[in-house]
């Protein structure tokens, strides 16, 4: 791997005698892992787990994903493993069991959302933004895929969030940058590197902080990453925004034995994983603390003048509030013939991201109402609330299940006219809709398997 000279010789001043084994690292097939969904899996797992989160697992070697149905039912999702460290910087940092509002700015394709999902409580609520909107597609699939209903994922530019001032507890920013942690798995990257991109994104990194920091409440928690190595774009940022906003620097513990290599300038520390040393990918993280205490926030108990988001109709509750596991809990609402549901408990902080953001998609979709006629929706069959006996369910062999995800179709073998929904090794994986002795899939055609199959489906699934 020909690295660029600029590049090179900076990595040799940072890493000094280490600097041949980080070459050598760079030449090695990038570890594969993932990190599972718990709600959906609480068996044991007999794979290697990666250190600093307690859901992330190694694999020997990378499959053939796509064609794990476990994957597109939300039990798990592939994640690189450096980037779990999140986990072990929040709980450092913050306490998890208290009600938080967060914001994962750059959400997309989910990795770290899905993540933060798993981490907080109940009953708080994850804000999670992607500011291309081809990319927040992607986001709000795998957001449904993992099943939790106290999510919205939002369409925005970083400047957006000024209109939610001192709304966050916690604050991710994981930065567009220039890349550098990805030359092992994505060589096209050193190509496109250079010290002018590099300066590029340190400006864009800072413009992006400025936008988005007023929306942090005073007292709360930035947690500040990307996946790459210069100075100028992870720690002189962190001690602009120090100079700048007064940020905190915070200080994070952690075992020797995991790699991670500490670094400090001016008064800011940051956290830095280079492939030689860590079983993972070049990733760098650092946490500051917002100045001051943040007031409490209070919303009235009786309703608002004017809600942006409109309660469903008696009628149209009463169809499909069974289909969720304790239905008091949340709050059903309808736009047009959708119904979806967010906790009623978050139900105001919901209100006001809808009025001040471009939601893409929120809490749970259950149905499609048209009168009496009602259409179970994808998100609610991988819901993690779903009351899953207000159906009819049926198992499907692999071959089965892999048809069902590439929206073809499939004999079950019985008769009648109800929705089906559809489970492979007792996991749910969307709706059938049964007409005699066929049924109609509504698997959406936008999430579909698209790839070429080979001559022989594997046999295993990542998760046994």
């Amino acid at each position: 791997m020909k690295l660029p000279i600029t590049f090179e010789s900076r990595m040799q001043r940072l890493l000094g005698e280490n600097f041949q084994n980080f070459q050598q690292a760079l030449q090695q097939t990038p570890p594969v892992s993932i990190r599972v969904n718990r709600n959906k899996f609480q068996h044991n797992i007999a794979l290697p787990q990666v250190p600093w989160t307690t859901s992330g697992y190694y694999l020997t070697e990378r499959p053939a994903f796509t064609l794990d149905p476990l994957l597109h039912a939300g039990t798990y999702y592939v994640q690189e493993a450096s980037s779990m460290f999140l986990e072990h910087a929040l709980q450092q940092t913050i306490d998890l069991n208290q009600p938080l509002q967060v914001l994962d700015l750059c959400g997309a394709p989910g990795g770290k959302s899905t993540h933060l999902a798993s981490l907080i409580s109940p009953d708080s609520l994850l804000v999670s933004n992607e500011v291309i909107k081809s990319r927040a597609t992607i986001l709000a699939e795998n957001i449904a895929k993992w099943g939790s209903v106290n999510v919205l994922v939002t369409n925005n530019d970083p400047r957006d969030f000024s209109r939610l001032t001192d709304f966050f507890d916690v604050m991710v920013v994981d930065a567009p940058c220039s890349g550098e942690g990805m030359f092992r798995k994505d060589p096209q990257a050193i190509g496109e590197w250079s010290e002018e991109n590099v300066q590029l994104c340190a400006r864009r990194q800072q413009r992006i902080l400025s936008d988005v920091w007023g929306a942090l409440k005073p007292g709360g928690v930035l947690i500040y990453s990307t996946c790459t190595w210069n100075e100028a774009e992870n720690e002189e940022n962190m001690a602009w925004l120090a100079k700048q906003e007064n940020a905190q620097p915070v200080t994070i513990n952690y075992e020797d034995c995991w790699g991670i290599k500490r670094s400090a300038l001016h008064g800011v520390e940051g956290y830095r994983f280079y492939p030689h040393a860590v079983q993972g990918e070049g990733f760098f993280l650092a946490v500051m603390r917002k100045s001051g205490e943040a007031e409490e926030t209070n919303y009235s108990s009786g309703k608002k003048k004017k809600y942006k988001l409109q309660e469903a109709g008696k009628k149209e509750k009463a169809l499909v509030q069974n289909w969720l596991q304790n239905p008091d809990d949340f709050a059903w609402v309808q736009h047009n013939e959708t119904i979806f549901t967010v906790p009623e408990n978050l139900f105001e902080a919901a209100d006001e991201v809808y009025q001040k953001l471009y939601v893409v998609y929120g809490g749970t979709q259950v149905a499609e109402v048209a009168g009496k006629k009602v259409k179970p929706l994808q998100p609610l069959a991988l819901s993690q609330h779903l009351n899953q006996e207000a159906f009819q369910t049926q198992e499907l062999t692999l071959e089965q299940a892999i048809r069902y995800l590439r929206k073809e179709d499939i004999c079950l073998g019985t008769h009648g006219t109800d929705w089906v929904l559809l489970h492979y090794r007792n996991r749910p994986l969307g709706w059938a809709k049964q007409i005699g002795n066929r049924i109609n899939n509504y698997y959406p055609k936008e999430w579909r398997i698209r790839m070429d199959l080979p001559a022989e489906l594997p046999g295993n699934s990542v998760l046994q």
